[in-house]
């Protein structure tokens, strides 16, 4: 379907240039746009995660012109005086990946964050000796998406009494964290029997480092990123619950436009859990441009 009785300019924020899972957000939005008949501005932080900066980008927007904001905050609460002046200016806010605090979007697209880590750390639990000694690799400190996930880990954790999360150490969401991350946990422990890492491109890292130290453990993930994907096929990786930026972001866009043409949105719609393995990844396959867009009404009834 595409919207064609008036063209709508949307500014689209991630966080940042290097996570895959944002590079897959833009190209969604993208895509989603063009069916759309709307336009799609994109600010990104040049600095990763810097919330200055994301501010500064927004109110940069705002002085451009935009009849709607698309936001993956990079903080729970920063963006709080920007954002508060959206309202009164008649400008609609939808955020996806994570919401701000106090402040409230039009509509909120996301997943469990929780229960993404707590499904994927379950199935390397079922993939592991029952007395597994664990490490985690955590997220960026500042991210919304790195307290839940570390929380599901540890509920998992719990429910398997001869299970232990020995180590946790952060990897910021980037490769190079994760290979900092997981050499660091080489060296301090001289039995790991499993690695639970909160998005693939830590996964990616902590391989390669596990790779030289000639030190091998399953590993599982989030994200369900072409990479992840990968090494999925590989045999790299064991397992990634689906955290799919792309669309997310593309139903972000598509909320935005429907809430501008006067219809109405649900305040929140959060994804399914899905976990993503050797059996089932073949749908997944694929690069971002190559992967279908989210039919709206897939996903919200009619």
């Amino acid at each position: 379907m595409r919207f064609v009785a008036q063209t709508y300019r949307l500014a689209v924020f991630t966080k940042n240039r290097t996570n895959p899972a944002y590079v897959g957000a833009r190209l969604g939005a993208d895509r989603i746009a063009e069916r759309l008949g709307c336009t799609v501005t994109h600010y990104v932080p040049d600095k990763r995660d810097d919330v200055e900066e994301q501010r500064a980008l927004l109110t940069r927007a705002l002085d451009e012109g935009t009849d709607a904001i698309v936001l993956a905050p990079t903080h729970a609460d920063a963006l709080n005086g920007v954002l508060s002046g959206l309202h009164p200016r008649g400008i609609p806010l939808v955020c996806f990946i994570s919401r701000p605090q106090d402040i409230e979007p039009v509509c909120f697209l996301g997943a469990n964050d929780r229960e993404l880590a707590r499904g994927i750390a379950r199935y390397l639990f079922d993939h592991v000796r029952a007395d597994a000694q664990v490490v985690s690799i955590e997220g960026h400190v500042d991210a919304m998406t790195t307290a839940p996930r570390a929380v599901g880990f540890g509920d998992a954790a719990a429910a398997r009494p001869g299970v232990r999360i020995v180590g946790s150490l952060p990897g910021d969401f980037q490769f190079e964290g994760g290979q900092v991350a997981m050499a660091a946990l080489l060296r301090a422990h001289a039995r790991i029997d499993g690695v639970l890492a909160a998005n693939d491109v830590m996964a990616l890292g902590a391989i390669e480092a596990m790779q030289r130290c000639h030190r091998t453990a399953p590993i599982v993930a989030v994200n369900a990123t072409p990479d992840g994907i990968k090494a999925i096929r590989n045999g790299w990786l064991l397992a990634s619950a689906a955290f799919d930026a792309m669309t997310l972001a593309a139903l972000a866009v598509e909320a935005a436009v429907r809430v501008l043409r006067g219809e109405l949105v649900p305040s929140t719609l959060i994804l399914p859990v899905e976990i993503v393995d050797g059996r089932n990844c073949e749908a997944w396959d694929r690069p971002y441009a190559a992967r279908a867009l989210p039919d709206w009404h897939r996903f919200v009834a009619p």
